[in-house]
């Protein structure tokens, strides 16, 4: 019987190479993302373009907003700014490209979604490493939902929890990039920038952090940059 699994899928760097993941270990992919009010949908045009590189058997977008509960530099109705820290504070403290329950809120849409199709596992690209400082990026998090799907799921109490799946948990930038690079993740498909646009903008937290781990990872990125 083949097994099913939910991947959460943004269009970045670290959920695509995680849906891969979830593909060489044999399950057939569920993708699941998310329109839910971020300032830009070019991630959701590489979310799509990473669906069909990994051969999803469906790719479900979903509509929510986040706008009326939340509040967040990623969020198009923010009046504040995307960070651009020094790379060597980014971490620190809670950034304001924290979303408010996003996490939480995505992986009880992937929940629902897995016990709809049988699903035996979620997939989600989170990292404490680079991203230490988002409380829903952390192992205890992940822990928590664990907890969660086991007492809260049909599936669960019948003893047959859906398992979340972290493979990046613990691994740094230039580790995910080699291993994306392994599993042949068409990187020039992924988009990391908190800015929208034809080019990633190169300062922000997530493209310092992505351009970082190419170079420790001696690795080009196809992505195009301002900078360059």
């Amino acid at each position: 019987m083949t097994k099913k699994a939910v991947c959460l899928l943004s269009g970045g760097l670290d959920s695509a190479v995680t849906a891969f993941i979830a593909k060489k270990q044999g399950y057939d992919i569920y993708a699941l993302s998310f329109r839910y009010g971020q300032r830009h949908t070019k991630e959701l045009t590489c979310a799509k373009k990473i669906s069909t590189a990994v051969g999803a058997k469906n790719h479900l977008i979903l509509s929510i907003d986040l706008q009326k509960i939340g509040r967040s530099s990623l969020l198009a109705s923010s009046p504040e700014t995307i960070p651009n820290h020094p790379i060597n504070e980014i971490g620190r403290t809670i950034p304001t490209t924290y979303v408010p329950g996003r996490n939480t809120i995505f992986l009880s849409y992937a929940l629902a979604y897995a016990e709809t199709i049988n699903a035996e596992a979620i997939f989600i690209g989170v990292n404490a490493v680079d991203y230490s400082a988002y409380p829903d990026c952390r192992p205890r998090y992940i822990q928590i939902i664990q907890q969660l799907a086991r007492v809260a799921t049909c599936q669960g109490v019948k003893g047959k929890p859906v398992r979340i799946k972290a493979p990046l948990l613990h691994l740094s930038k230039a580790q995910i990039v080699k291993k994306g690079a392994r599993l042949k993740v068409p990187f020039s498909k992924t988009w990391s920038c908190y800015r929208g646009g034809t080019k990633a903008c190169g300062r922000c937290d997530s493209c310092q952090l992505r351009l970082k781990g190419f170079q420790e990872a001696h690795q080009k990125d196809p992505v195009p940059y301002k900078m360059r």
